[in-house]
């Protein structure tokens, strides 16, 4: 069985990869310090350790037989990151750097990075290519940016594959953090209120995609060897704007609506992703339609807010 490391495995994103890998037959060796995500995430039959990765010591911590590294751990809130923006490095720069240096001191055979989006900053209303000028307007975006750097000078000794995911969305999703995910927080809203608020303009557009489709371009990222040295977006290509968004989330929630007040720090008014790279590598041009997605994710966010408030009141 190839044994495999997977960083942020208690996170939205990482379980879910986690989950496919074992599935595929991987031995699945996962890392997290649970500062955001949950230990119940872990799927069974991870080998789980927990620890903080911007520690050098952690290192030791894991086996030094893993062929690959899937890097998925770190702050992933614009917002958040304005908050301690020496955090944020710590979590999405420093915990990349020792990943590097235990990935060559082990001769890994590549490392698969979550980058984001927020890396290309302010954008025009057309789709964006991996090749685009890079200025982040988050202190996250501009981690993340850094964070491709040294992947990308240290790519002869290990070679590295860079995912910019968009807004990522689905089943598993924290629906308590309200400061991260707009189909998350907007979700959570409507089932604990019925009042979504909105910081900033409706006619903002995004790039959504389904879990499952991101958890294939992280499998494929993984696996094939036509993409080690490439950036990658992982979107769809698909302009929705947040009016459309949020019609759809008040159509699957009866009797929730919406009102716009303030903005957030460092958000971008409208992103959508080129996709022509992400078909030529990892021969994706089909994804989960958004109807379909935001349906399953509203059917699981109802039963995860009936367990969590079994007696729901709304706010008028």
């Amino acid at each position: 069985m190839e044994k495999i490391l997977i960083t942020g495995v208690a996170g939205f994103i990482g379980s879910h990869v986690a989950r496919r890998f074992l599935q595929e037959g991987y031995e699945v060796i996962g890392i997290d310090d649970l500062s955001s995500g949950k230990r119940e995430n872990v799927p069974q039959g991870v080998q789980f350790i927990q620890s903080d990765l911007a520690r050098p010591n952690v290192l030791k911590l894991i086996p030094a037989d893993c062929s690959r590294i899937l890097h998925l751990a770190g702050q992933s809130s614009g917002e958040i990151s304005f908050d301690d923006p020496v955090a944020d490095l710590e979590k999405n720069v420093v915990s990349t750097l020792n990943l590097i240096r235990y990935g060559i001191e082990n001769h890994i055979e590549r490392m698969v990075y979550a980058s984001s989006m927020s890396v290309y900053g302010a954008v025009a209303d057309a789709p964006i290519a991996e090749n685009h000028p890079c200025v982040p307007l988050s202190c996250y975006g501009v981690g993340k940016h850094a964070a491709e750097g040294y992947l990308r000078v240290y790519q002869n000794r290990l070679p590295s594959v860079a995912l910019r995911m968009f807004n990522v969305y689905g089943p598993g999703q924290d629906l308590s953090n309200l400061r991260q995910g707009m189909v998350s927080i907007y979700l959570a809203q409507a089932l604990a209120t019925g009042k979504i608020e909105v910081k900033g303009s409706t006619e903002r557009f995004r790039d959504l995609i389904y879990i499952d489709d991101i958890v294939e371009i992280w499998f494929r990222a993984a696996t094939r060897p036509a993409v080690l040295g490439q950036i990658l977006n992982a979107g769809t290509g698909i302009k929705t704007t947040v009016g459309e968004l949020l019609e759809r989330i008040c159509g699957l929630i009866p009797g929730s609506s919406y009102y716009v007040q303030g903005a957030t720090p460092g958000d971008q008014s409208g992103i959508y992703a080129d996709t022509e790279k992400l078909i030529k590598y990892l021969g994706l041009s089909s994804f989960t339609p958004l109807e379909k997605g935001l349906e399953k994710f509203a059917n699981w966010a109802r039963q995860w807010s009936a367990d969590i408030h079994p007696n729901p009141s709304r706010t008028s």
